[in-house]
């Protein structure tokens, strides 16, 4: 009979080690001597965790200042229309989720891809001749934020590129670098309303892109694309057989002298995952319920496409089920007037701080057309004491307790971000805030030339 003889040997501060012995027939072998190891605690963060990174974040939290104490803060920078309670969400969207939390009949788990019926209401909503949708069309996510990131995880693969508006909303870059997948920013014109330099767009695109992001309305801009342009970035993408990636969250948002056009209602052949949700038009953000709606007539995403969703959407069980429920009335039976009211406060606000920045020397406001926000360009030669916008922004609530977005955050220096869902009064307090502090540290050519010999 074999047997086996394991030893332990040791001494003193000398570890222990194992002396094995395997005994055949007879016959003694040894198998060596195995140094013994203590465990130790060997925990990392990984990789994927290392390569998330939020410039909002970054950028606001190393804002070390604190607020004048003789001024009550005025926030200008958070995209959330709830915080301030002026903008609440129509009652019937509240009774909509009251109903069906009390019918008892939503509290289970969902299809990761949503409740057929729900996702048979959006496609009802946004279903039109130009772009027609069906429930199978549709993918509903726990917020816009999720829809972005399954549209990119099923685009896109590692070390592939996609290609991002600048200025343009941090989440982007955020995903896609934890993901592996390189950024190209292609630049917005300012001068001409934040259209999209196509020029500098098409030459981006080599064989490794893999989608354009598209966000129309604008976060940061507050821009509207016109239906000639999405037609010239649809020829764009249709001649580089790019597919389109539409943050179109804003959608319908926009001013009543403007027309908003989803962009796959004019796409005849560029395959289009649009992204939308709850969050903005209906002014619900924290409810996290967003959508995927997938327009391929074309059937050039064909199966695996919908197939890589459908397992995406599997890592989690898909976004809230009572919203999901109340989904059909919220979409169906919101009064038309509920979004018209919206728009007026909106429009109103905007009007008022776009009128009441541009009064202010060293300040150029670009007029916004729908969504939330306003930006404004620093004339940082008329301010030389700044080194830039977060220096701008950061003295900008240290004196005066008016706190703006930094558009370093949007990859877009020396321009700062005005949330306009705030009260009109806080809109006025904070545009008289602002003209005084520009007026202290305005410096005319002169005297910007004066400083900048003393430096």
């Amino acid at each position: 009979m074999d047997s086996y003889l394991i030893q332990v040997k040791g001494h003193g501060d000398h570890a222990p080690v194992l002396d094995v012995h395997l005994k055949t027939n007879g016959d003694s072998i040894s198998l060596g001597k195995a140094k013994g190891r203590k465990p130790r605690w060997s925990v990392r963060a990984s990789e994927m965790s290392k390569k998330t990174f939020n410039p909002v974040r970054a950028i606001v939290d190393s804002m070390k200042v604190e607020p004048n104490p003789k001024k009550a803060m005025i926030s200008l920078s958070l995209g959330d229309p709830t915080v301030f309670g002026n903008l609440p969400t129509n009652d019937e969207v509240t009774r909509a989720v009251k109903e069906v939390l009390d019918s008892g009949r939503y509290n289970g788990y969902a299809p990761s891809v949503g409740y057929q019926s729900c996702r048979e209401a959006v496609a009802a909503y946004y279903s039109c001749a130009e772009a027609p949708l069906q429930a199978q069309d549709v993918i509903l996510t726990s917020g816009c934020s999720q829809a972005i990131e399954l549209a990119l995880a099923v685009l896109a693969n590692p070390g592939q590129n996609i290609l991002v508006p600048r200025p343009g909303f941090s989440l982007y870059k955020t995903l896609a670098l934890s993901m592996g997948i390189e950024v190209k920013l292609y630049n917005l014109l300012p001068e001409k309303a934040w259209e999209i330099d196509l020029k500098h767009l098409e030459s981006l695109v080599d064989e490794k892109t893999a989608c354009l992001i598209v966000n129309n309305p604008s976060n940061p801009c507050g821009s509207v694309f016109s239906k000639s342009h999405l037609q010239k970035i649809l020829a764009v993408a249709s001649r580089q057989c790019v597919p389109i990636l539409a943050d179109e969250i804003y959608g319908d948002m926009v001013f009543a002298d403007c027309k908003y056009e989803p962009i796959a209602t004019l796409s005849t052949n560029v395959p289009i995952l649009s992204c939308g949700g709850l969050a903005k038009r209906w002014l619900v953000p924290g409810w996290r319920m967003g959508w995927i709606l997938i327009h391929d007539r074309r059937d050039i995403f064909g199966n695996q496409i919908r197939d890589g969703l459908l397992r995406l959407s599997q890592r989690i069980l898909g976004p809230c089920t009572i919203v999901q429920g109340a989904l059909e009335r919220i979409l169906h039976r919101t009064p038309p007037e509920f979004y018209h009211n919206t728009l007026s406060i909106l429009k109103s606000n905007a009007d008022l701080c776009y009128a009441a920045l541009s009064a202010i020397p060293g300040l150029q406001p670009v007029r916004p057309a729908g969504a939330m926000y306003l930006m404004v360009e620093i004339e940082m030669e008329h301010f030389p004491e700044f080194e830039n916008d977060v220096e701008f922004t950061e003295r900008l609530i240290s004196e005066q307790s008016v706190f703006c977005l930094p558009a370093t955050c949007f990859e877009y220096p020396n321009f700062f971000r005005v949330v306009i869902t705030v009260p009109e009064e806080m809109i006025l307090e904070a545009c008289s805030r602002i003209q005084e502090f520009c007026e202290m540290h305005y410096q005319g050519a002169e005297g910007a030339q004066d400083l900048e010999c003393d430096k």
